[in-house]
């Protein structure tokens, strides 16, 4: 199993934050960044290799990760036009290191450490949503339907729909039908949209299930107000974060 780990994005609603470093560095705690916690537990589940997209600052995101001193190898995949394109862009140039399942995260995600483990050892291909939270207004949503998913997206608040948060496990054969219709939305120049738009195109070959968290912590911090809050709950995981 191989991790992808999107970081392409400006982040321009963190602010002078993001002006400084990619958003992935910000900190949730005062020894831990964002990515520096989802590699240290991609590492103690046993995944030893990621993919990691870049766009600004990718020479400060490289060197942050060396220094993590984690076991993991690191492959880096440059968007060179991230100011343009999405991040469904940064996932078709990483398509060649992706032969394996795959654990998906975004950059900006942080979760409790059961979130991955239930990611990591799910026999299907899923997608983290959390059935006790109430529908966000900016962030995705899944549409459920007789037990798989069907569409992701932020603009989902119709029936079946549920919580969801952009940390997927895909099966090889899964995720390389993905990426076929991620290549296809690519080279017909759609490159501003979510790659889950890729997905909703094709749900019907792709076998996605929903992974619950039930109250778990796995949220975005797309703005200094979603840091204060996710890091806030971050402290409250005490031991688990060992």
């Amino acid at each position: 199993m191989i991790a992808l780990l999107l970081n392409s994005g400006r982040g321009t609603r963190m602010g002078a934050e993001t002006q400084e470093h990619p958003k992935c560095m910000c900190r949730i705690s005062d020894d831990e960044t964002i990515i520096s916690w989802q590699v240290r537990q991609l590492a103690r589940a046993g995944v030893r290799e990621a993919v990691v997209t870049t766009g600004p600052f990718a020479d400060m995101l490289r060197e942050h990760l060396e220094s993590l001193c984690s076991g993991m190898v690191f492959h880096y995949v440059p968007n060179p036009d991230y100011a343009r394109t999405n991040y469904i862009v940064s996932m078709y140039l990483a398509r060649h290191w992706l032969r394996d399942d795959v654990l998906s995260l975004h950059g900006d995600l942080v979760f409790a450490p059961q979130v991955l483990d239930m990611l990591a050892a799910s026999p299907v291909s899923c997608a983290a949503v959390d059935s006790t939270l109430p529908l966000p207004d900016k962030d995705f949503k899944a549409e459920v339907a007789q037990g798989r998913i069907r569409a992701i997206g932020v603009d989902r608040f119709g029936p079946g729909c549920v919580a969801s948060q952009p940390a997927y496990k895909f099966l090889r054969a899964d995720f390389a039908r993905w990426m076929a219709e991620i290549e296809a939305f690519v080279l017909r120049g759609e490159t501003g949209c979510y790659a889950e738009n890729a997905f909703n195109a094709a749900w019907r070959d792709i076998p996605l299930y929903p992974m619950d968290a039930r109250g778990l912590l796995c949220a975005e911090i797309d703005n200094p107000e979603d840091q204060a809050r996710v890091s806030a709950a971050f402290r409250q995981l005490g031991g688990q974060r060992s």
